[in-house]
């Protein structure tokens, strides 16, 4: 075995997912440099392994033990490159925990990443997951990044148009990027900076602090705390934040369920479809504070299903599929899950 290659086998994984989800991986390894990477693909009894790629574990559910190598990212590290036209780049390794890189950012004066304070995971996942809340994605503030390819052994630089970015989407959940194991990320944050408050909840919410002229601190500090009265603290409660992605659905599906449903949530896209929002139709369903046995609705936001004690993959999975089949029934509408199944 490699010495840059320290194997843990039979690796306890409940505490590294949000969900607190108990399951075992065959082989694990603590990621933090990409010569381990180069190393891994030189050993013949750990190259072929089916591989998992970890980060903070906050967007997966486990539903089974992992029959193969798991490979935590924990590079460590983040640094300001300089202003570059209207743009300042910062970067950061892939192993940094999101929100305490976000406070870094603006610590230093920088806007841009507010509306994303604290969403739970790292920054390596940041751009596979294109995460994005209170009008702001990924996408939006995203430079590039250097993965390393485990196909050929080299590493790539991304830039947007490469990660091919939609809505929680990007080109690394998909076939051509699941040999893609993404090392840093850099950053575009606006020197020039100006509040987004297209969210009516942000903007009522930093009207009512009586603030004429927020700072980016501002601006997070008020996330923060919508966020923190909303969500559970995956730390207390085991949860992986939003678990059904918002539905879209053409314009004229939308005024359909208008007639039935006026009171009907939505929010129009560029393109000219709506975004439905998930949490309202499961609310409406009935599915608030609800459980079916150790796996339940957050009595706070229907929108986070939660462990409640001792659930396991499966536990969720069939809470889930319960509140898929209630607002397929009532609205004709598909939820997907957020969360990667594993």
């Amino acid at each position: 075995m490699h010495p840059d290659l320290p194997i843990v086998h039979d690796q306890p994984l409940a505490g590294l997912n949000t969900f607190r989800i108990p399951a075992t991986a065959r082989h694990y390894l603590r990621v933090t440099s990409a010569g381990q990477l180069t190393a891994l693909r030189a050993d013949p009894s750990l190259a072929n392994l089916p591989r998992l790629v970890l980060g903070g574990g906050s967007n997966l559910l486990f539903t089974q033990d992992v029959d193969g190598l798991v490979l935590h990212m924990a590079g460590q590290g983040r640094e300001i490159l300089g202003q570059h036209g209207d743009k300042v780049l910062v970067r950061a390794q892939a192993g940094e925990n999101w929100h305490a890189f976000v406070q870094f950012t603006l610590a230093q004066g920088l806007g841009g990443l507010e509306n994303l304070s604290l969403i739970p995971g790292t920054v390596g996942a940041a751009p596979i997951q294109n995460v994005g809340a209170y009008g702001v994605e990924t996408r939006d503030v995203f430079h590039s990044l250097t993965a390393f390819d485990m196909a050929s052994g080299e590493l790539r630089t991304l830039d947007a148009a490469a990660c091919r970015f939609g809505y929680r989407d990007s080109i690394f959940k998909h076939a051509e990027g699941r040999d893609l194991i993404v090392l840093d990320v850099t950053f575009a944050l606006p020197a020039a900076w100006q509040p987004n408050l297209r969210y009516a909840e942000l903007a009522n919410a930093v009207q009512e602090a009586g603030l004429a002229a927020p700072t980016p601190r501002d601006i997070g500090a008020i996330v923060e705390a919508i966020r923190r009265r909303k969500l559970p603290d995956p730390q207390e409660i085991g949860n992986a934040g939003s678990f059904f992605k918002n539905p879209v659905v053409s314009d004229e599906e939308c005024r359909r369920l208008l007639e039935t449903y006026p009171n009907l949530v939505h929010h129009a896209q560029p393109d000219g479809s709506q975004k439905l929002a998930a949490g309202w139709l499961i609310d409406q369903c009935g599915w608030k504070g609800k459980n079916i046995g150790p796996a339940g609705v957050y009595h706070k936001q229907a929108l986070v299903l939660v462990n409640l004690g001792g659930a396991i993959g499966t536990d969720v999975v069939r809470l889930a599929q319960a509140i898929q089949a209630d607002v397929a029934a009532r609205y004709g509408v598909a939820l997907e899950p957020e969360p990667v199944f594993i």
